[in-house]
């Protein structure tokens, strides 16, 4: 199967979005739809009671919840990936400019519905059964809320499943299209004569080979355990959103428009992903000679830190100081 789907991922990485990904992404919006309003009927019919405690500690495990719970939660909040999605993908679907506000903001109150319906669910079970994915405990949980309404319960866990099959599906073509449009940019310099364009260039800006580069290193991961840096993706993914609001707050500066309502989130979220990267890094440096360091896992988190660690500084700076200083 996952030959199938990367040779699908492949397909509508390089079509155009009206070909593929636009017409897919419409059919499968009426199974989440559909999926969301079930648990919400389901939910208020059933009324499910909820069998863990409210709160329990703002340390666990060890860890406090600053800065770890903000790089944790991100779809429905505060996403940078959202912002890749937004100017790739999303930007090519809308007719009017207008509509983005509508688009965006209402697809993260969307997302922050089905946050609260994930914790509904995992609550009325009293956690996850012993053995059960993610996905299984949400689909056993809405399943059960739809008992109430005598909707076959197998039925039920059918349909949900394959609502969340494919919304995951949704996600990774989009994922490979973005990758391969951030590939290519990086050896892409439109102030460069295009006669000067060398054969490196060149090849590495076409959308084919782009796409077979990202999704080698996508096929890589996914057998050499991906989970070994996965650790990194909150992180990374929050130092994007910082780093988008810089974008949003540098552009707003230069084009003289007030960008004070930018700035506050914006710092709140550099602090949240450098301390985060910070006390990650600290982390697997202090695991180096001890028994259960494992190169292929902390060696590679704190490679990956730093790098990213410097970069988001590097860029913190640079438009921390085109946005508060005179140029």
């Amino acid at each position: 199967w996952s030959y199938i789907v990367f040779v699908y991922i492949f397909v509508a990485s390089v079509v155009p979005v009206w070909a593929l990904l636009q017409p897919r992404d419409y059919l499968n919006s009426f199974l989440l739809i559909f999926m969301i309003a079930a648990a919400v009927v389901g939910i208020i019919i059933a009324r499910p009671e909820m069998s863990l405690p409210a709160v329990t500690s703002f340390s666990v495990g060890g860890k406090s919840m600053f800065p770890y719970l903000f790089v944790t939660i991100a779809c429905g909040a505060v996403s940078g990936f959202h912002a890749l999605v937004s100017s790739n993908t999303s930007s090519k679907q809308i007719k009017n400019e207008k509509d983005m506000i509508k688009v965006s903001y209402g697809a993260m109150l969307v997302e922050s519905l089905l946050a609260v319906i994930a914790l509904v669910c995992v609550g009325s079970l009293g956690g996850m059964p012993e053995g059960a994915t993610a996905q299984q405990t949400f689909a056993m949980a809405i399943a059960n809320f739809l008992d109430i309404v005598h909707m076959d319960h197998n039925l039920s866990l059918t349909l949900i499943n394959l609502a969340i099959s494919a919304f995951a599906l949704t996600s990774l073509d989009s994922v490979a299209r973005i990758a391969r449009l951030s590939f290519q940019e990086l050896f892409t310099d439109e102030d460069q004569d295009p006669s000067k364009v060398n054969f490196i260039q060149k090849l590495c800006q076409n959308s084919i080979f782009a796409t077979i580069i990202t999704l080698a290193l996508g096929y890589a991961l996914s057998k050499g355990g991906y989970l070994n840096i996965w650790a990194l993706f909150g992180s990374s993914n929050q130092m994007l959103s910082a780093l988008a609001l810089s974008a949003v707050a540098v552009y707003l500066k230069k084009s003289g428009t007030d960008s004070k309502n930018v700035w506050i989130p914006m710092l709140l979220m550099m602090a949240v992903t450098f301390s985060a990267l910070t006390l990650l890094n600290i982390s697997n440096f202090n695991a180096i000679g001890t028994e259960g360091f494992v190169f292929a896992k902390q060696g590679l988190q704190l490679i990956f830190g730093i790098f990213i660690f410097i970069t988001g500084i590097l860029i913190s700076y640079n438009s921390i100081k085109s946005i508060f200083f005179k140029d």
